[in-house]
């Protein structure tokens, strides 16, 4: 569902709408830049000025500092940098509290560190929408918390549609507004946290026996 939205995979048949741009249907096959045509690739373009994608597992070149990685983040807007582009830049590392950070290699980082790089990279397309896939799925609880803290923040701060796809069930209860459950690859259900995560509706979906505690800041899963 995320790689669809960001348009890096092509839906078989109808079409997606995100923040106004049609995301139209083709063969549902992988694609690469060179097999879009000059239109597709403009509406690709433009597309990326709007949606970011921060992936589970990014793809980071050997020897890139910090702040060369969250520049590519500035490819859909620019043909060459300029001041603009190194300040939104600049920022963006600023924003997630990475400015010391900024002449490391991105290969020194710990995994936590790496996720708030791959965020300020996201942060610096300047999107509308943030996709974020399984955001906390290498860490550990404490830099979980930090890193979904961090983009609360910035969601806040930059007026964001975060959508998310995450597993642990009481961290999307925590930090999300709306939950949508898949069951089998279809939507089972859509609706406020406390609405979606009950006992009932996770035993007849992943089959387990859970106890859901209510807590100020969102349902949790024992």
């Amino acid at each position: 569902l995320l790689l669809a939205l960001a348009q890096v995979i092509v839906p078989e048949s109808g079409t997606i709408s995100v923040a106004g741009h049609d995301i139209i249907g083709g063969s549902g096959a992988l694609h690469t830049l060179k097999s879009f045509s000059p239109a597709a690739a403009r509406r690709r373009r433009e597309l990326a000025r709007t949606v970011a994608l921060m992936p589970q597992v990014p793809v980071i070149p050997e020897g890139m500092t910090v702040r060369e990685y969250v520049q590519l983040g500035r490819h859909p807007h620019v043909g060459a940098f300029s001041a603009d582009d190194y300040g939104v830049t600049d920022a963006s590392l600023d924003t997630l509290g990475l400015g010391g950070f900024a002449d490391r290699a991105v290969s020194e980082l710990s995994g936590g560190e790496r996720q708030r790089v791959t965020l300020a990279r996201a942060l610096a397309q300047e999107p509308s929408v943030l996709l974020l896939d399984e955001p906390t799925s290498a860490l550990d609880i404490g830099h979980a918390q930090d890193v979904l803290e961090l983009v609360e923040e910035v969601r806040a701060l930059h007026g964001l549609t975060v959508i998310a796809a995450m597993h642990d069930l009481t961290l999307a209860g925590q930090h999300g507004d709306r939950i949508a459950l898949l069951d089998d690859g279809s939507l089972s259900c859509i609706g406020a946290p406390a609405d979606i995560l009950t006992a009932e509706r996770i035993a007849e979906v992943y089959g387990a026996n859970v106890e859901i505690l209510q807590r100020p800041d969102g349902p949790v899963v024992a």
